[in-house]
């Protein structure tokens, strides 16, 4: 009589063995999702520190070249995200050609930065 019941379902072993390997896989799913929002807010503040730093160029360029300023200025901007920005700016006239060097920089925990330079003509 015993020889003719047939056990169905799982044992408590392969039970616990399904619930380790999800368990593993789960962990590794938050991980990623972790490492992902992460390079996608660095990605963000990288795209607004290109924004500033190309504002800033596209100013110099639209002034006349008499106008542009020598010497070095600093300013601060606040990023959609609440990042605060700073960017630095140094003009040098060599004849006439004015080199603009620009910096913008922020703190996200790290501190960063992304220079730009560019050169105006008479």
């Amino acid at each position: 009589m015993n020889g003719s019941i047939k056990s169905k379902g799982f044992s408590l072993i392969e039970m616990l063995i399904a619930i380790v390997i999800l368990s593993i896989s789960l962990l590794s799913l938050a991980t990623l999702m972790v490492t992902t929002t992460r390079g996608n807010s660095f990605g963000s503040h990288v795209t607004e520190a290109t924004t500033f730093g190309q504002d800033k160029l596209e100013e110099f360029r639209a002034m006349p070249w008499v106008a542009i300023p020598n010497g070095q200025e600093t300013d601060q901007r606040t990023g959609a995200t609440g990042v605060d920005f700073t960017r630095t700016w140094n003009v040098v006239t060599n004849g006439n050609l004015k080199t603009i060097n620009i910096t913008v920089s922020w703190n996200d925990g790290t501190s960063r930065s992304i220079p730009f330079t560019s050169v105006v003509g008479e």
